[in-house]
């Protein structure tokens, strides 16, 4: 899929100095996408991965680990521009007796694949933190 002879600028900065956007430049013009959209792009990628049972946020506070439905899932999902490519971070809960490492694996494959292809950005790095386990 992707965009044809593209150029992409990553980020868009506003004051708080918070990515905004990305912008993907092709032969068909300038196509703008929000951070948002790729959170959420993230975000569903990974929760449709078997042995993923949801997205996690920690209150850096305290260390508790919040369990996130599928309406929260960006919270669990972090993204920067290095260059003009993103890394991404991911914080999981997975499910008891699977192999973690292979979750890992299938996690990064798709959530590269099915980010690239969807908003043509390129994906440099992809971490995953498992912050905890459902028995």
């Amino acid at each position: 899929m992707g965009f044809p002879e593209e150029s992409i600028n990553l980020p868009r900065y506003f004051a708080g100095g918070k990515l905004m956007e990305c912008k993907v430049k092709n032969e068909y013009g300038t196509i703008y996408i929000a951070e948002d959209v790729m959170l959420k792009v993230v975000g569903y990628a990974a929760l449709e991965c078997y042995g993923i049972v949801a997205m996690s946020g920690q209150r850096a506070t305290d260390g508790i680990v919040e369990w996130l439905g599928r309406e929260n899932l960006t919270k669990g999902v972090q993204i920067r521009n290095v260059g003009d490519m993103l890394d991404v971070d991911l914080y999981i809960i997975v499910e008891y007796g699977i192999s973690i490492s292979e979750v890992c694996k299938t996690i990064i494959e798709t959530v590269r694949y099915k980010l690239e292809s969807t908003t043509g950005v390129k994906v440099r790095k992809i971490s995953i933190s498992v912050e905890g386990i459902r028995i």
